[in-house]
């Protein structure tokens, strides 16, 4: 076998598994969300809401026929010094209004001043230029909401964008 074939072979194994690490989806790993998941029922009784965030996985540039791809992380946050807050469910849905994940939809906590992230990848093109989230979430009586914003960013050559979102309350 020519030298350079057994260099190939050899370096097969660490080829294949650089092109499937760039093809994972960050964030959607169930051992990361299991690891946070509420082990008792929450009380029917605690105070709940949805927010809705806008994020955007690429935006148009120039003409409405180019865009640029975007990572976006989305922060979930708790805002109270000592109080838990539960998000129930996070779903994520494309421009069209398609849900096309959902990331968990069992109850985690996140602790007091805690703040838990989901990092879309700026490959995923999936969600488009109108993605979004729907977090369900409960609160302990006198506690603050939480707080949903993103930023999504994107690097090329010398040239790069960033910009941020904040979730709104709706139910």
């Amino acid at each position: 076998m020519p030298k350079k074939h057994v260099i190939f072979v050899l370096l097969l194994p660490f080829i294949l598994q650089c092109c499937q690490d760039r093809n994972q989806v960050s964030s959607v790993n169930a051992v990361n969300w299991n690891n946070r998941t509420v082990s008792r029922p929450l009380n029917d009784s605690l105070p709940r809401g949805t927010t809705y965030l806008s994020v955007y996985s690429e935006i148009y540039s120039e003409s409405e026929h180019r865009t640029h791809d975007l990572t976006v992380t989305v922060s979930m946050r708790n805002t109270n010094i000592n109080d838990t807050v539960f998000i129930n469910k996070a779903e994520y849905f494309n421009t069209k209004g398609h849900a096309i994940r959902t990331y968990f939809d069992s109850p985690i906590y996140i602790a007091p001043m805690e703040t838990v992230e989901i990092v879309i990848d700026e490959k995923d093109q999936e969600g488009g230029t109108g993605a979004n989230f729907l977090f369900n979430w409960t609160t302990h009586p006198n506690a603050h909401e939480p707080l949903f914003e993103s930023v999504m960013i994107s690097t090329s050559g010398q040239q790069g964008i960033s910009f941020t979102t904040q979730g709104k309350r709706i139910e």
